[in-house]
């Protein structure tokens, strides 16, 4: 009987240690990538990095005055016509944000939802990580601007996104997004009220917390989207190019764009500066982790 029951315990840890090493090994497959991404945004788009459940993160983003001006507001630095966002997200459970922001120009109150469907794995089981980000933007404009059938709906803008990315090695990490953006109001009658763009971004890593990062909006002229056919006032697309420093909790990034909006339906719809005739402007953006 000694015999039967040691045998047994022999055989019973024999199996227990091989379901656990394959467990593991199951576990290992399906880890995420580790920081394809620097912060959760990229100079004007959105990332697929949302941290942990429950962390709550504080963004600063400012857009400095056109650097055209040259010397006599040194490079637009001290330029009257400078824009700042500040805002936060909440990680409410893994892979979901939500967040508030409130910009300067237009002051529009803007709430977000980010979701990660699928993350990129570290054994490729899955290849690419894709995001979807949408956000609703309350314009604080005057009543006056919005003509004399002011309705409060008026106020409200759409901005919903897709994006794929893929971190294909530790230096290297890139991304494509699609976009629709709804106005409900534009102030002018040669503007269409729906467009949609393509978005590529990405981050070139040359040490261990400093990057080259870069992102390129193009506003697409799609006739079945379009009231006015010709496109006579369509928006132009925004290029940005940045320096990125990330600590891990604390991101920093320094860039020039094209486009003085922050907010992405704002910057879809309404950039009307050429960054071919060297229209770009200084930035910056601040993102801080805090755990809880």
């Amino acid at each position: 009987m000694k015999k039967i029951i040691l045998s047994s315990l022999i055989i019973f840890s024999l199996l227990s240690s091989a379901y656990c090493q394959d467990d593991a090994e199951k576990k290992e497959k399906d880890k995420p990538v580790r920081a394809a991404w620097g912060s959760g945004i990229l100079i004007d788009q959105q990332t697929s990095d949302i941290p942990d459940a429950h962390t709550f993160e504080s963004v600063i983003q400012h857009r400095f005055g056109s650097i055209k001006s040259d010397m006599s507001d040194i490079y637009g630095i001290f330029a009257p016509g400078a824009n700042l966002k500040m805002g936060f997200n909440y990680v409410v459970c893994n892979n979901v944000q939500i967040g508030y922001g409130l910009t300067k120009g237009s002051m529009y109150n803007e709430f977000s939802l980010k979701w990660n469907v699928f993350e990129q794995t570290r054994k490729n089981k899955m290849p690419v990580s894709i995001t979807l980000f949408a956000n609703t933007a309350i314009s604080g404009n005057p009543d006056k601007y919005f003509g004399d059938d002011y309705q409060f709906v008026s106020r409200a803008s759409y901005f919903s996104q897709l994006i794929i990315g893929r971190k294909f090695c530790d230096e290297f990490s890139l991304q494509a997004g699609l976009s629709f953006s709804h106005y409900n109001f534009l102030p002018s009658p040669d503007m269409d009220h729906d467009i949609m763009a393509v978005h590529v971004g990405g981050r070139v890593k040359f040490s261990p917390q400093s990057s080259l990062v870069f992102n390129y909006d193009l506003p697409l002229k799609l006739d079945i989207l379009s009231e006015q056919g010709l496109y006579p006032n369509h928006s132009r697309s925004n290029l940005s190019i940045g320096y990125e420093v990330s600590t891990g909790t604390h991101a920093f990034q320094f860039f020039v764009t094209t486009s003085a909006g922050i907010v992405p339906q704002d910057i879809v719809v309404f950039n009307r500066n050429d960054w071919t005739d060297g229209a770009f402007q200084f930035g910056f953006a601040i993102t801080r982790l805090w755990g809880f």
